[in-house]
């Protein structure tokens, strides 16, 4: 059917006006391409405790898991260190410095088989090695990303696991070279499928922040926890201090899942005696109780695990 010449005029103008409208768009995402890293995280009920670096033979199955949370053993640690009588850096090449004898692969799909909602992960670092603070001391990006990525995957693969955490300490590096090997480790083996989740463990320390920050900065993105070792900060810390302190670092790590955290034996931050479930029901009023963690479940099996029962009763009641 031929077309008149006015709407072929007003064919073209629409045209005109949607081409106008469209290039705004483009230019405004330019401008402001990602107004936010995570969506506004809202109560949650992950529950996740560290495991196994003390090797006083605590088993998965001595902890008390409710079925109404999300629960995460993270065995500690897998570290890039030979595990000779002297250890020494290895340039992303991890080995196994958790009780592997008590927390096995077996014990791994046992666990897992017999709960659902358990999932396990593997932290990397830690504090320690052998006598000697355990470094990040990489030799380059590529050369460790790669030799990381290799001998993570090995171990994930081996002992059936979930996710990673990181926990470095010590650095005998940059920021930005931090940022880098860690973000396109967990990029990569997310990519991969070798792992579902991510977590970092920071805490309230100069050097250890400027590390953490920047990859916050760079790859906050791919992390989808924020282990805040609110322990680290004084013993004796009063619930004021810890709403404070989680005020501050929400706001580091702004638009993350921080989670609120003790030590078992009560040797820094607020401990449960002294009010940590009043702080979690504060920040559950206020949509903020993202998870809680504790280190350790070596140290708790001594005290019969009555806060990790506590913890997840709490996380367990409906948002």
């Amino acid at each position: 059917m031929p077309i008149s010449l006015r709407a072929c005029y007003t064919r073209i103008g629409t045209i005109m006006e949607f081409s106008k409208y469209f290039l705004t768009l483009v230019i405004l995402q330019a401008i402001f391409p990602h107004p936010s890293i995570h969506a506004a995280p809202k109560n949650s009920n992950i529950f996740r405790e560290y495991i196994g670096a003390e090797f006083n033979n605590v088993r998965f199955t001595d902890v008390p898991i409710n079925p109404n949370v999300e629960f995460h053993f993270i065995l500690s640690f897998a570290i890039d260190y030979t595990t000779s009588s002297s250890p020494s850096p290895t340039d992303g090449k991890f080995n196994s410095f958790w009780d592997s004898d008590n927390l096995s692969p077996s014990k791994v799909s046992s666990i897992k088989s017999d709960h659902s909602n358990v999932k396990v992960a593997l932290s990397l670092g830690g504090d320690s090695v052998g006598n000697g603070y355990a470094y990040f001391n990489p030799s380059s990006v590529d050369s460790w990303v790669s030799n990381a990525v290799s001998s993570l995957t090995d171990i994930i693969q081996k002992y059936n696991l979930d996710g990673i955490d990181i926990d470095y300490e010590h650095f005998s590096a940059d920021p930005d070279t931090f940022a880098e090997c860690i973000g396109q480790l967990i990029k990569t083996l997310k990519k991969n499928g070798v792992i579902s989740f991510a977590s970092i463990a920071p805490f309230d320390d100069d050097q250890v922040q400027s590390h953490y920050l920047a990859l916050w900065r760079s790859y906050g993105h791919l992390i989808d926890y924020v282990n805040f070792q609110f322990y680290a900060y004084d013993q004796g810390t009063t619930v004021s201090q810890f709403m404070k302190y989680f005020e501050e670092q929400s706001s580091n790590y702004e638009g993350g899942k921080v989670l609120a955290s003790f030590i078992s034996d009560g040797s820094g931050g607020l401990s449960p005696d002294n009010g940590f479930f009043t702080a979690c029901n504060h920040l559950k009023s206020q949509q903020q109780l993202y998870g809680i963690f504790i280190w350790s479940a070596d140290d708790s099996k001594a005290e019969g695990f009555r806060y990790e029962k506590q913890s997840q009763a709490l996380l367990a009641i409906p948002h």
